[in-house]
């Protein structure tokens, strides 16, 4: 498998997905946690003016899975 391959393969960006559904929930937590941490670190260091910019891209990881999701 070329690099190239795995990349697509890692970032389910392949034009029909071989992740399994277990891979959906991991990611869904993971990003979750991050989105919450990430947000209580802007309140906390002064700089809630990241937190649109933390929000949108918690979003676009969603909708970027949820687009390459092909049953």
């Amino acid at each position: 498998m070329s690099t190239w391959n795995w990349l697509m393969y890692i970032t389910n960006n392949e034009k029909t997905s071989r992740h399994e559904p277990v891979f959906d929930v991991i990611f869904m937590i993971i990003n979750t946690a991050a989105l919450i941490i990430g947000i209580y670190m802007f309140i906390a260091h002064d700089a809630s003016e990241w937190i649109p910019i933390l929000v949108i891209e918690y979003t676009w990881a969603f909708d970027n899975m949820r687009n390459n999701r092909n049953y």
